[in-house]
């Protein structure tokens, strides 16, 4: 390990200010930043993910945004991979790089590594779509649980992407997803400084509405719109886009959607920070704590293993 080289982690749920805080960051440490917000590595993806924009940015370098297409199969150990060879090109030139993001096995897939998951035919992964679709996911936390009782007790059974990927392991290998996840960390050659943001749960809860407000402003029904040919790619299968492609089929009017919209945002806000708080290195502050942030990592820095 590289006791002079550090990853900032700044992480926590939803519309809590990640991306306004690690931009802060990287000017105070003249850095890069590293995104691991899986929704935001689509280029075709803009309104419903919340990317920064160019402005919001302030000149300081992303990695990971409008990297991909929606047509394109990427996993987390592609993650792994590439945002590795990211960090070890930051280090050559930098002690500090800055790692912002609320998908949490992204997050972890960086941190400590991502077990080798076979490859599974992409016939598999349509079949599992399908039965997500026409069945719910109830079929698919019933069919899991059955199948691999072990990933059941531990994943987010309220997160159908997590639930599809483990399903379509099981379906394509006949083994459970578990067999596959050796649980051992990988090493890694820099230090990790895991800072949590959170706010009290109603003042992030009406962040997360009146963000919902501003994306629904800024055309979020017209985006979804023009991506509904896509909409049984991974990348759709979220919060933001799939209740408003159950508006354009006449599922649900436009007012229960707009209600939905909200509300299961912040039941995956809720999902995130459970994911996160179970990881005992993350240390949390309010958004406006800013000094103090800066002081902590600051302190961290100076200490030695």
């Amino acid at each position: 390990m590289q006791e002079n080289k550090f990853l900032i982690s700044i992480v926590g749920a939803t519309a809590v200010g990640k991306t306004e805080m690690a931009i802060r960051l990287a000017k105070h440490f003249q850095t890069e930043v590293i995104s691991a917000d899986s929704r935001q590595f689509f280029k075709e993806l803009n309104i419903g993910t919340a990317k920064p924009t160019l402005a919001e940015m302030q000149g300081v370098p992303h990695h990971f945004i409008d990297n991909l297409s929606i047509t394109q199969k990427y996993t987390v150990a592609d993650f792994e991979k590439e945002a590795l060879r990211v960090l070890e090109q930051i280090f050559e030139r930098k002690n500090v790089a800055i790692l912002v993001g609320g998908s949490g096995l992204y997050c972890k897939a960086l941190w400590e590594g991502f077990d080798e998951i076979p490859d599974v035919p992409e016939t598999f992964r349509k079949q599992v779509i399908e039965a997500y679709q026409t069945k719910g996911l109830h079929f698919l936390q019933e069919e899991l649980q059955k199948l691999d009782a072990e990933y059941y007790s531990q994943v987010d059974t309220q997160n159908p992407q997590r639930l599809m990927r483990a399903l379509e392991v099981c379906w394509a290998t006949g083994k459970p997803f578990s067999s596959f996840r050796k649980g051992k960390k990988s090493e890694r050659n820099f230090r990790n400084i895991k800072i949590g943001l959170e706010r009290p749960r109603e003042e992030l809860y009406e962040r997360i509405n009146q963000r919902m407000d501003s994306m629904l402003s800024q055309g979020l029904l017209e985006e979804a719109q023009n991506l509904y040919a896509f909409r049984n790619h991974n990348a759709l299968q979220t919060v933001g886009y799939r209740e408003i492609f159950d508006f354009l089929e006449g599922k649900q009017d436009w007012e229960n959607t707009v209600r939905l919209l909200k509300q299961n945002s912040r039941h995956y806000a809720k999902r995130q920070m459970t994911w996160f708080k179970k990881d005992k290195e993350i240390v949390w502050f309010h958004p406006s704590q800013y000094a103090v942030i800066v002081q902590f990592i600051e302190l961290q820095m100076q200490n030695p293993l």
